[in-house]
């Protein structure tokens, strides 16, 4: 097969403990970019992935087998909440991190939740408008750490197709 190009494949797995050391290697990657913009390592980057693989639902998404991104969730009372988006860097700008919101749309569908929420540094502008772009609105800001943290809801109307194949 000289010459042609592989298909990506898309794969979605849940996470288990084992997988904390690779779900903390790639949130720090991916959040490394912004500590000089807010000047300190943001909350993502310090959290203990072995207790939340325990205690939250973390999905990772594989490409063509290696991992490229992930989605922390946390059902709470009466929404879904979004605790982190990761992205390799190298994969960015590729809509992984649009796909797994898409993602978290149908979870909180099939746990029978209307509203998904996250929050997010207003400094990271990107972020914000993208979750805008995708139908998330400004609930409210609050000052967090010497930053503004930018609360952010959508309502969700319908279920979504699933983003790619599952394996167990």
């Amino acid at each position: 097969m000289t010459g042609e190009k592989q298909a990506e494949t898309l794969v979605l797995r849940r996470a288990t403990i084992d997988d904390a050391p690779a779900i903390r290697a790639l949130t720090r990657e991916a959040y490394a970019k912004w500590v000089p913009l807010i000047g300190r390592e943001p909350l993502p980057m310090l959290a203990d992935y072995a207790e939340a693989a325990q205690q939250h639902r973390i999905d990772l998404l594989y490409l063509t087998g290696k991992l490229a991104a992930l989605i922390e969730m946390i059902p709470l009372t009466g929404h879904l909440l979004i605790e982190n988006v990761a992205v390799a860097p190298a994969l960015q700008r590729r809509g992984l991190g649009g796909k797994l919101l898409a993602h978290a749309e149908e979870v909180a569908a099939s746990l029978g939740y209307g509203e998904i929420r996250l929050y997010t540094n207003e400094r990271f502008a990107g972020n914000v408008q993208l979750y805008g772009k995708l139908g998330y609105r400004i609930d409210r800001e609050e000052e967090f750490r010497g930053s503004t943290r930018v609360h952010m809801s959508k309502r969700l109307a319908s279920r979504n197709a699933p983003i790619c194949s599952t394996s167990p």
